[in-house]
């Protein structure tokens, strides 16, 4: 049923639990997984030129550290691939997903952007709504530290 799973990632705890929902049903399916994470060129090309520089690295070196979580999520049966796009998020994790022909995209349903949109973050909603391939939300839980409900 399900032979390549795009896992989309930006780091946040909504995204960690939609990894880790995403890597058990690719375990279970004997599925390979691809990890993405999307360096969103629009939040570069908009902050000021004298910091655009450091704000890229600083946005690759969040990006490895998303990717990171995910192999270090997986079991060692798992196929993982792992990749980092740049553009608009949605665009490029549909685009991506229809390039290796998974079979659904996975993605937590708020990122680091929070409660910008009132049920998916706007990357999620965008995914939902224009992707030919099925998108599995997963809803982030609410946690112990927070009285935020997601």
């Amino acid at each position: 049923m399900f032979e390549t799973v795009v896992i989309a990632t930006d780091g946040s705890e909504s995204a960690h639990r939609g990894i880790r929902t995403a890597l058990d049903i690719a375990e279970r399916f004997n599925a390979t997984v691809h990890a993405l994470y999307v360096v969103d060129t629009t939040e570069i090309e908009s902050s000021p030129e004298a910091v655009r520089a450091e704000l890229d690295e600083a946005i690759r070196e969040f990006g490895d550290d998303a990717l990171a979580f995910v192999e270090g999520e997986a079991t060692g049966n798992t196929e993982l691939v792992t990749a980092v796009e740049q553009g608009d998020p949605a665009t490029e994790i549909i685009r991506y997903a229809e390039d290796v022909d998974a079979d659904v995209i996975a993605m937590g349903t708020r990122g680091r952007h929070g409660e910008h949109a009132f049920l998916l973050g706007s990357v999620a909603e965008a995914v939902v709504r224009h992707s030919p391939i099925p998108v599995l939300t997963v809803r982030q839980l609410e946690s112990s530290n927070s009285s935020e409900h997601l």
